[in-house]
This record gives C-alpha cells, structure tokens and sequence, in this order.
C-alpha cells in the first residue's frame, strides 16, 4: 500500500500481559491513544463502530484512537496489551488515512514481537486495569517519562516493533480517501496537516478550487459534517492528545491550536468531550 506517512513516530505507553477472570468489562473506553491485543487463551468481546467482535486466541485486535469501544469477558481470559499513540504533528496520522480492521490472524513472529516487547519494556505494564484510572495525565506522563528515559536502542527496537505490528492491519486497511470526491480529500488533507492554524473555509474551497457555497454542500455530504465542525473534532482529538502527553497550561494548548480565546476552547472542549480541559486532564 502506498503513501505512508513519512517519519512514522509511535510512541509505546504501556504493554503487558494479564490473566482475567471476568473482570475485563469496562464501557464506552474512548482514549487518544491506540491499543493492540494478542489474545493467548481464554475468550471475550469487543464492540467497536457498531460491530461486536469475538477475541479469540492467537489473533491481533487494534482499538482505534478517539473511537469508543465496549469489552466483555465472562470467563478466564489471558492477553497481551499495548498501548501507544502516534506523535503526528502538521501531518496526516495513520488513523487519519486509513480504515483499519480491527481483528486480523497473528502469525508466530506476532507473537514473538509481542513477547519481545515486553521483554524490553518489563517495567511498562499497568498497574490498574480500571480505563478511568489509568487514562489520564499523571498516569501517562509517568509513562512518557519512564519511557523516554531508557536506552536508545530500546526506545529504537520498541518502535521498529510496534510498526511491524501496525503493518499487520496496514496490510488489509482502506485508505480513507478511496470513496470520497477528490476535491474533498484535498480539503482533509490540508485540515490534518494544519490542525495548528486557524483554518477557514475559504481556505478549504480554494485548496479544492471550488467556490464555498459548493464546497460546503459537499463536504457535508461526504462527510456528514459541516467543514468547522470536522476542523474542531481535529483541533479538539490534538488537544486531548496535547493534554495527556505534555504538561502544556490549557492556554498554551489553546494557542497551540490557534485558538486565542481561551473561553471559547473551554466550551468547544467540554462540547465535544463532556468535560472541561482541566478535568480531562485530571480526571481519575
């Protein structure tokens, strides 16, 4: 498949492996970041877009970032866990270019990459396996933070694993752009590679040389959303990212995304998470 993004950056947050007996239920889990699962034994669900999925051993499962998803186990249930997220700035990210699927067959070396993995990182699990008690800053700050400081050739060999892991459902993903109007794509592009500016739609039309009164009727029909609305949902998806990972003041996060007035993010933020800035970064 063609057009990667350059200069791939994943960043791991954790992995681990865990032995569940029914307490691996957990509802609508929305976080920035991704997360992959080898199953090794044992039997469970996940809900994700709509779909319900069996998680069944010997194969990989990817949980999207900024998508809600729903797990359930009832029984005995053993897996591998790894949570990352991609460190894209002024660029398209994977998630943003392609439809992944989210259950694919794992091959022995996934299993090993798995395990090697953990074998490097073995101080990166979770110590709670409560989503609301992990996903939020102080939690993934230590993480960054513990993560960043081990070697270079740990960090390096992390990374080069977590892509080939990534390359397992890159080899069957859809690049989002395949069905959609050209013009429009163009438009995408520009609003994922500039997050960081205030972006207008006279802007947007002129990137797809159309006039905007046309270019709004049909990037609202392709995308069932207006162009300021698709541009906030952007804006907002980095700014939960921004607060997760760095220790960046609201302000600051604000500004980051060409947002000057800081009331105006407050509200734009809690209208598209149900919470404030502050309480999304401290919540526990």
């Amino acid at each position: 498949m063609s057009n990667v993004p350059d200069n791939l950056n994943l960043q791991l947050l954790n992995v681990g492996f865990s032995e569940l007996n029914a307490n691996w239920n957990w509802k609508k889990v929305c976080s920035p970041f991704a997360r992959i699962y080898y199953v090794k034994s044992g039997r469970a669900r996940a809900h994700v877009g709509g779909k319900s999925y069996r998680l069944e051993p010997d194969h990989l499962y990817l949980m999207p970032p900024f998508v809600p998803h729903d797990d359930e186990c009832s029984d005995y249930f053993a897996l591998y866990y790894i949570h990352f997220y991609e460190a894209a700035v002024n660029r398209e990210s994977l998630f943003d270019r392609y439809n992944f699927p989210v259950a694919t067959g794992a091959t022995p070396l996934d299993l090993l990459l798995t395990e090697r993995l953990l074998q490097l990182n073995p101080d990166s699990y979770l110590t709670q396996f409560d989503p609301d008690i992990y996903d939020n800053a102080p939690s993934i700050s230590q993480s960054i933070a513990q993560n960043s400081s081990k070697p270079a050739h740990v960090i390096v060999e992390s990374q080069g694993i977590l892509v080939q892991l990534m390359a397992r459902f890159l080899r069957q993903a859809a690049e989002k752009s395949e069905h959609k109007d050209p013009r429009i794509n163009k438009s995408l592009q520009y609003i994922h590679e500039n997050t960081g500016r205030d972006v207008s739609v006279a802007q947007l039309a002129s990137a797809s040389c159309i006039t905007e009164d046309h270019f709004i009727r049909i990037f609202k029909k392709v995308m069932h959303l207006t162009p300021l609305q698709y541009v906030n949902r952007k804006k907002i998806e980095r700014a939960q990212l921004l607060l997760l990972t760095t220790d960046m003041p609201v302000r600051d996060v604000a500004f980051e995304l060409s947002i000057d007035n800081v009331s105006y993010f407050n509200r734009l933020f809690k209208q598209h998470t149900g919470a404030t800035p502050g309480s999304y970064r401290s919540r526990a």
